[in-house]
């Protein structure tokens, strides 16, 4: 770079030079790791805010008076990497400013497979909606400027393009096409907008329709697809297994451990040794037994429930109810080598028949696991229950146990609905303590009744495969007696520890469910009012709102309708420092305590709570506010991408269950609406498949968003959440993981009519006649 002599700027602006060491917050930290030290980005700042315009890096040399060729080298390259984090903007003459008066925002993309995307603000707030033509030159994941030119047809600022700061991840996993000579990579992620070109000399011998893993060595330009060479071949498209293996990869899932990681878990002896139950509470001789599925092979956590005796005049009573959680703090120490590979895995992924542990296997299956019959270190929430269901008090120690009886859900709720049943004789020891916690149950659920917690009727699913792992069915999971216990329970327990670390004013990660959004509930309300609903509270409902107007419609025909369009409307929970509270559990304080195992926050609230119970002060833990807040921001975003991956897997094994059915046809409900068409659920088979728009003969069809539907332009004739249909599956697409579906007949409306007069527009779509989806 040719640059000005520096003198000749010094002598311009001479009178603000000499003290900018003075002015500088940052001066006497800078000194202590640069010989010749520059300014501060504090000061660079600072001084280009004040400034009337965007300074050149040789302007800035001569504010600050850098004679010397090693800073003005320096400051070079904090500037540049002051642009690469998103702190300044280079305009086209070279010159820099703050991103906030450049009128740019930074953030990270989020790519949509159909072409856009969102750039996900750095400092929060509402993303930016990026239409097709400016994702041409970005991908998923990369760090951007943009600048807001306006707002989208919904009223979301739109941005353009100004600047990619940094690349996200250079590693593509697809699947290898090879066309008239011409290589290329079809992504497996719908977030990887672009195929990658593939040299002919960068293929490492993959063959056409094989899976492979591809690093990109040039980003995709405004005329220009990615291109990129083969790191590894996965193997065939269709292999066992391959599903999962392409969406470890696709998510960037750490899947395997390093060696210090696992020399560290070898090196930690195989049983409780006696020096570690020295000081504990001595648990071995009370009734815990855990309550899993039938499939869980790591146990988190143990409980057991005592009736207490009334007192004179009717006082006393209730339980006393004891959560056992595995002690995985006892193991796995702050910054050790196991430590830092959990905070960075962030949790378990759990995809069917396979899983991904935070921990290795000594640690998540043994050690740590709640095993039957062995002594496990543990940490307990001791409560004390009232008969109406609240916790009096409660109390957290470390102890030993020795768990009763591994037990699974199932056989739990036969024993219960007949205790001298067949399943009851097996474990006749256990009986009267899973009695115990039943009438404890009962308590605790009526106590959540009368706070208003939101009790959403979810459909889950799982997977049963055959052989060579085929696909046999996809059946309901049922939830029984057994689940709403074990749910309770945890839920005290977690509850009781956010109000300890609270009251104690330690940092420690909330798992926080924020009130919906005000024009989710605008929305919302509209929609009820077309059923002849009204949500209760004002433009801030209570959880207890929600509630009633679930119990209001049960038994209705459009239930499930209503139950997913409420659903819709609320927050994500996520992991924070601060205690928000939880909407949907309608409670002031809750954490994650419970599974440390398989949840890195749990694991750092147990050391929060150890650091109580030690007497320690809590200005002295090792963990700051910002610290914490840090990690669960981390944790959300792994939650996240794991919630994604198991989603994608689901989704390819449907389509792949699907692709033997063309041509076949179902009853279904339409589960969703976007302005290209209809998603419909497959009665019987919990399976989704697209109508698209152009396959609604015969009219224009237009969406409206606010009342979920597609509104024919001429008939009137309206398509809503909830309609029964039949349809036939015409195409299966494992590539992009599309079943498209014909629409054969509408047997029903899910609204009061499926005629519309006069209906308010808000989108088009493609005409007919042309070609062309919580966690607490």
């Amino acid at each position: 770079m040719k640059r000005k002599n520096p003198t000749q700027n010094s002598r311009k602006t001479s009178a603000t030079t000499a003290d900018w060491q003075s002015r500088d917050p940052n001066y006497t930290a800078e000194q202590g790791r640069y010989e010749d030290p520059v300014p501060s980005r504090a000061l660079i700042l600072e001084t280009l805010a004040a400034h009337e315009g965007p300074l050149t890096v040789d302007d800035l040399i001569g504010h600050f008076g850098l004679s010397k060729l090693n800073q003005q080298s320096a400051l070079e390259k904090r500037l540049g990497a002051m642009i690469r984090d998103g702190q300044l903007v280079q305009n086209r003459k070279g010159a820099f400013g703050p991103v906030a008066q450049m009128n740019a925002i930074a953030g990270v993309v989020q790519a949509h497979r159909d072409g856009f995307g969102f750039l996900i603000r750095d400092e929060g707030g509402q993303d930016v909606f990026l239409p097709p033509r400016q994702m041409r030159s970005l991908m998923n994941g990369d760090r951007a400027l943009v600048r807001i030119t306006g707002t989208d047809f919904k009223g979301r600022p739109e941005g353009s393009l100004v600047e990619v700061l940094e690349r996200g991840s250079r590693e593509v996993v697809g699947r290898m096409h090879v066309d008239q000579g011409i290589a290329y990579v079809i992504p497996d992620n719908p977030r990887v907008q672009q195929d990658l070109l593939i040299p002919q000399d960068a293929t490492l011998g993959a063959r056409h329709g094989q899976m492979v893993v591809a690093e990109i060595i040039a980003p995709p330009g405004n005329r220009t697809l990615p291109v990129g060479k083969v790191l590894e071949i996965l193997g065939d498209h269709l292999a066992p297994g391959m599903e999962i293996e392409a969406a470890v990869r696709a998510h960037s899932l750490p899947n395997e451990f390093p060696d210090n990681v696992l020399a560290e878990a070898e090196a930690i002896p195989d049983t409780v040794q006696p020096a570690q139950i020295k000081g504990r509470v001595d648990l071995r001789d009370l009734p815990l037994v855990t309550i899993d599925g039938a499939d869980s092979r790591d146990f988190d956590d143990a409980v057991y429930a005592k009736a207490m005796r009334k007192g004179p005049f009717g006082t006393g009573g209730g339980w006393t109810l004891w959560v056992a959680i595995a002690d995985v703090a006892a193991y796995v120490l702050p910054d050790s080598p196991l430590d830092l590979e959990a905070a960075a895995r962030g949790n378990s992924v759990y995809f069917p028949q396979r899983a991904i542990p935070m921990l290795p296997e000594k640690l998540s299956n043994g050690l740590c696991s709640l095993n039957p019959n062995v002594d496990r270190l543990c940490m307990v929430c001791e409560m004390r229950v009232k008969p109406d269901g609240s916790v009096a008090k409660s109390t957290f120690y470390e102890a030993v146990m020795r768990s009763q009886a591994r037990l699974i859900y199932e056989d739990v709720a036969a024993i219960l609905a007949d205790p001298s049943g067949p399943e009851a004789s097996k474990v006749p020891h256990v009986v009267p303590h899973l009695q115990a916690l039943e009438q404890l149950f009962q308590a605790l659920f009526k106590s959540r009744e009368a706070r208003g917690a939101i009790d959403f009727d979810t459909n889950e699913t799982k997977i049963v495969f055959g052989t060579d792992r085929k696909i046999e069915r996809i059946v309901p999971i049922k939830r029984n007696i057994a689940h709403r216990i074990i749910e309770e329970c945890m839920v005290a327990a977690n509850v009781e520890s956010a109000k300890r670390v609270a009251k104690m004013k330690i940092a420690a990660p909330y798992r926080v469910h924020e009130k919906p959004d005000a024009m989710k509930v605008q929305a919302l309300r509209e929609f009820l009012t077309e059923r002849g609903l009204k949500l209760g509270g004002s433009d801030r409902p209570e959880t207890e709102d929600y509630a009633a107007m679930l119990a209001r419609t049960k038994g209705r025909p459009d239930q499930p309708l209503i139950q997913t369009v409420m659903l819709r409307s609320l927050m994500q929970a996520r992991y924070s420092a601060e205690n928000l509270g939880h909407f949907g559990l309608a409670l002031t304080h809750y954490s994650h305590f419970t599974s440390p195992i398989r949840r890195y926050p749990d694991l750092l609230l147990h050391r929060a709570l150890k650091h109580l119970i030690h007497k320690k002060a809590p200005k002295d833990f090792i963990y700051t506010v910002d610290s914490i807040e840090k990690s669960g921001a981390h944790c959300s975003m792994t939650e996240r991408r794991a919630d994604e991956a198991t989603r994608d897997v689901a989704t390819w094994l449907k389509c792949e269950y699907m692709s033997h059915r063309v041509g076949e046809e179902y009853d279904g409900l339409v589960a969703g609406i976007a302005p290209f068409g209809l998603f419909v659920e497959l009665s019987g088979l919990y399976v989704e498949g697209l109508i698209h728009v152009s396959q609604l003969k015969n009219d224009y069809y237009k969406f409206e968003a606010r009342h979920h539907r597609l509104i024919g332009e001429r008939s009137g004739m309206a398509y809503n959440l909830g309609d029964a249909v039949r349809v036939k599956v015409v195409r299966v697409n494992l590539d992009e993981r599309k079943i498209d579906l014909e629409l054969i007949q509408l047997k029903s409306s899910g609204s009061r009519s499926s005629k519309v007069q006069g209906s308010d527009t808000e989108s088009r779509a493609l005409p007919s006649n042309k070609k062309k989806r919580r966690s607490r």
